[in-house]
């Protein structure tokens, strides 16, 4: 199902329960000598999602994915550990995968999505032992389940056929493999458009009704595509409402325009009737991620002020269900939030943001209208946050260069932490961490560049190393403290090379109007800054003179092509993953116009905007291009065409200039299989250590 394809890609019943170090720290495959991180590492570590609290604060429950390099996969299960770190416990074991797992409101059961029957369905048992019971059977299946705080419910998603097609026009010709369109939007992401929407559906948990489509007719999605997930949903603490968001008009072609629409119920035991109202028809951005508070006076959700522009700043808005009246919890914050979870008196909510370089966790006063830090260092907090019903601690995820993702309890009290899962300890034990400084650079017009350094394990400053500078994709997107599953800088620092990741212009983290500075300048201040950083750090003493090296995806992928028509000598290598090469062509045969359209001005028939497109596209500056350079793309990215990369790949070998092209057929605009990946950086290895380590 489309709504599922990025929890796979991110992380991908004997119905009983084991010590988690039964499964964890007796794994064959461990290397206890004491080595650098590899791929092989990378890709067996276990990777944590998912997380919910049990509405007493006692347990957490979670869904963890294993990978299998062998099998070319990963597989989901669920697991469940007490808020003190003591018990950690196997819920499901089957070969399929186990997700969105979800605590009844009374805490003895536990819903979650499972895909042994065939699509994903939604099953129910107790917690933590019980045989599994299937609620749903619908043939296209089940995303983004939600229990009701009444427990008379379960919400999920679910594609219904909306649309006609060229097959239903022309049904004596059942063989016939067509499509046919006759607007926008032709496709998304990895998608083509097709006949099917995604529409909110509410079931009884006991089955008594068939699950009721409560958008029926209409020719929207919820959640937002391709990203949104069940926190663009929400029940009201009654149980009487559902919150979801959705564009009114469906087009994520031309605007980013989306609201937040509350659906009341009223089931008479036989028939659920429901009536529907848009809260944030005035406001013209993102509107997402609805939330009620404890005790039902407030909707709290995110916000992007203007249209067209997905990376303005995201703010924290309250909605008024008394009044309706709106406002901003977060003016005068010049950050974006991320995740965010109500207090249990619904006086303050807890929120992680950007924080100049890491993502720090929030606490925002709702009467005082202020707030405050509560937790900062060389971490990333987020990517599951929960909050005990005595509001004494918060449950979070942290991760580092060196750690992947765990969960954590936080006292709010005394600041305390207190790690609650450990899958990967037993592993990490035996790889040499990185080290890494976070570093300040001058920018050409005086501005200070944030950066972060990463240096091999075994790093002498008497020694010269070769220097990667990183080029982050986004464009508008933080280098912060992520233990990422593609770039992982430990990687290319435990194969010698120091890592330069500078926070370039149009980054979120360091005010709105630094991640703003990008926009229609992607050629200018921002590359600027890049080389600024490159040649500031190159003075070291410890850096190799000819063993630099430029890479990135994506917009990253652009700035590596733009810096290896513009960087004057000071580069030895390139490396591009689906990368811009054409402004224009881009323009053409992407899916999501309103990007370029604010990016570079508007569309390239109109005079002035083809002159930025030209002027910053890198395509023009291949005749400066004299260093090698290896490409990548993924002929499923349909947000930059795998066709950008093979015409940067053409141009350099029509250049006669070293060039290595790798082409996934099966990957999207990300690599996310096992092997693909192993042997891609194996490839990108080689090929810097070709050019950079042997270059000098």
């Amino acid at each position: 199902m489309k709504k599922l394809f990025l929890l796979i890609f991110a992380s991908f019943l004997v119905f009983g329960c084991s010590k988690e170090s039964e499964k964890t720290t007796q794994v064959d495959d461990i290397n206890r000598t004491p080595h650098n991180l590899t791929t092989t590492d990378l890709y067996s570590m276990k990777r944590l999602s998912e997380m919910q609290l049990s509405p007493d604060g006692k347990w957490i429950i979670y869904t963890v994915a294993t990978p299998s390099i062998a099998d070319n996969k990963l597989t989901r299960d669920i697991w469940a550990t007490s808020i003190d770190g003591t018990e950690n416990l196997q819920i499901t074991s089957d070969e399929g995968n186990e997700m969105s797992p979800i605590f009844s409101p009374d805490g003895k059961k536990i819903a979650y999505l499972s895909n042994k029957s065939g699509a994903y369905q939604v099953f129910i048992q107790d917690f933590p032992k019980g045989n599994p019971k299937q609620l749903t059977n619908l043939p296209e299946g089940v995303s983004n389940i939600l229990w009701s705080p009444d427990g008379k419910f379960i919400s999920f998603t679910s594609e219904v056929k909306m649309l006609q097609t060229i097959n239903d026009e022309y049904p004596q010709y059942p063989k016939a493999n067509m499509l046919y369109y006759t607007d926008l939007p032709v496709r998304h992401w990895d998608q083509w458009v097709d006949d099917k929407l995604s529409h909110l559906f509410v079931v009884p948990v006991d089955g008594s009704i068939e699950p009721v489509d409560l958008m029926k007719n209409d020719t929207i999605d919820t959640p937002l595509t391709p990203f949104g997930g069940s926190e663009e949903l929400g029940w009201s603490p009654d149980g009487k409402t559902i919150a979801y968001t959705a564009r009114i008009n469906n087009d994520f072609v031309w605007n980013t325009n989306s609201d937040i629409f509350l659906v009341k119920l009223d089931f008479d035991g036989k028939k659920i009737n429901h009536t529907r109202e848009n809260i944030t028809e005035h406001l013209p951005g993102y509107d997402k991620h609805p939330s009620f508070s404890p005790d039902g006076a407030w909707i709290a959700f995110l916000s992007q002020e203007r249209n067209g522009f997905e990376s303005d700043r995201v703010r924290l808005m309250l909605y008024n269900r008394q009044d309706k009246s709106i406002f901003e919890l977060s003016d005068g914050f010049d950050q974006w939030i991320e995740e965010f979870v109500w207090s249990p008196d619904s006086k303050k909510i807890y929120a992680t943001a950007t924080d100049s370089g890491v993502v720090s966790l929030f606490e925002f006063d709702i009467q005082a209208k202020s707030n405050k830090r509560i937790a900062r260092g060389d971490w990333d907090y987020g990517h599951g946050l929960a909050i005990t019903p005595d509001g004494k601690y918060i449950v979070v995820g942290k991760m580092n260069f060196n750690n992947p993702l765990d969960f954590y309890r936080l006292d709010l009290t005394s600041g305390e932490e207190l790690k609650l899962t450990k899958f990967n300890d037993e592993r990490l034990k035996y790889i040499n961490p990185v080290k890494f400084e976070e570093r300040w650079f001058t920018a050409l017009d005086g501005k200070k560049i944030h950066a972060w350094i990463i240096y091999p394990p075994d790093f002498d400053p008497n020694k010269q190393y070769p220097v990667i500078t990183y080029c982050q994709g986004g464009p508008q997107s933080m280098i912060s403290q992520n233990y990422h599953y593609r770039w992982n800088f430990g990687i290319y620092a435990a194969n010698g090379y120091i890592v330069l990741a500078a926070n370039r212009r149009g980054v979120p983290g360091f005010g709105q109007a630094w991640n703003d500075a990008i926009s229609k300048d992607w050629g200018g201040m921002p590359m600027n800054d890049l080389l600024a950083a490159t040649d500031q750090f190159s003075k070291e003493p410890f850096v190799l003179p000819k063993g630099k090296a430029a890479i990135g995806a994506s917009a990253g992928g652009y700035a590596a092509y733009w810096l290896a028509g513009n960087h004057k000598g000071r580069f030895s290598a390139f490396v591009a993953h689906n990368g811009v090469f054409d402004v224009i062509s881009k323009y053409g045969s992407t899916e999501e116009l309103f990007f370029p359209n604010w990016e570079f001005g508007g569309p390239y028939w109109i005079k002035q905007h083809r002159e930025n497109m030209e002027k910053n596209s890198p395509l023009n500056y291949v005749q400066n291009w004299d260093s090698p350079i290896l490409i990548s793309v993924g002929m499923n990215d349909f947000r930059v065409p795998y066709t950008q990369g093979l015409e940067a790949f053409t141009a350099a070998r029509g250049r006669n200039i070293p060039a290595e092209l790798i082409v996934f057929p099966n990957e999207t605009h990300f690599i996310s299989r096992p092997q693909e990946y192993i042997i891609w950086q194996d490839k990108v290895i080689k090929f810097l250590d070709k050019y950079t380590k042997n270059n000098n």
